[in-house]
């Protein structure tokens, strides 16, 4: 089956982990407010999908956006990382176990294919084993056979990615991960994506960088573009390469973060700020 068409990869991602009941109405409100990229995950534990699912069908009856106007990216969650409210039979095959995932998030989502399937951390945190060796087959064989049309991994080191571009020949088209400017705002795995063509996204740029958020550069950087500090991460995350995700409750927010899209920091700006912590 060849793979559907898609629209362009999103400049921000809207993320749903964490909000619950909410979900329906926080998606239907992102899509209102602008967003086109929406990030889940067959997770219960932190996630409600058929919620996400929900929120696409209010704006879709709504006539807000087309199932074609969306990038739609949902994740595989090993058993360690679920609660009892499994995608899937536990005493399955890994292999089947991402079949039956992605089969459940299609139907959550009420579409026929997604635009991005994740691998949702690795099972080991030190190497990438034989168990990701057989995930990441299936989730190609799920990208094979039109269900999604890129694939990613999230939650990792460089430790995972370069034994992983040892032991495959077809590396992620994203990784996603928590990105603290602390470590340099995970500048050894960006540089590792940007040598290979790989997309980084970054989540929890803000809830994860309260320093930083509150740091003088930044809020002089703030006060000189007439923005708020979140803005200016976002706007910072842009300028090195990054694709920024954001789980704002807010409609403000959304407003704001959204309208980061057009500011352009200097040079000097983005290497004042991508130095904050070293």
């Amino acid at each position: 089956m060849p793979t559907p068409p898609s629209p362009p990869i999103p400049a921000f991602l809207y993320g749903t982990a964490w909000k619950e009941d909410r979900t329906p109405a926080l998606v239907e409100l992102a899509l209102r407010t602008g967003f086109r990229a929406i990030d889940t995950a067959n997770q219960r534990r932190h996630y409600f999908e058929a919620g996400v699912g929900e929120g696409l069908a209010a704006a879709y009856r709504a006539g807000v956006v087309n199932r074609a106007d969306l990038f739609l990216q949902t994740k595989f969650t090993y058993r360690s990382g679920q609660d009892h409210r499994l995608p899937y039979d536990p005493a399955a095959s890994l292999s089947v176990q991402v079949a039956q995932s992605m089969a459940s998030s299609l139907q959550h989502l009420g579409t026929d294919h997604v635009e991005s399937y994740v691998l949702h951390g690795p099972s080991s945190g030190s190497s990438w084993t034989n168990a990701e060796a057989e995930v990441w087959l299936a989730m190609t064989r799920e990208r094979d056979a039109g269900h999604t049309r890129l694939l990613g991994v999230s939650n990792v080191s460089l430790a995972h990615l370069e034994q992983m571009a040892a032991a495959h020949s077809e590396m992620p088209a994203f990784v996603q991960n928590r990105c603290y400017a602390q470590l340099g705002w995970d500048r050894d795995i960006r540089e590792f994506c940007r040598e290979r063509k790989i997309l980084y996204q970054g989540f929890s740029l803000l809830t994860a960088n309260l320093e930083a958020l509150h740091h003088p550069v930044v809020a002089n950087l703030a006060a000189r573009e007439n923005a708020s500090p979140a803005q200016i991460i976002f706007a910072f995350a842009r300028a090195i390469g990054m694709l920024p995700l954001t789980g704002t409750s807010s409609a403000e927010h959304m407003k704001q973060d959204l309208a980061s899209s057009a500011l352009t920091l200097a040079p000097d700006a983005v290497r004042a700020i991508e130095t904050l912590a070293g």
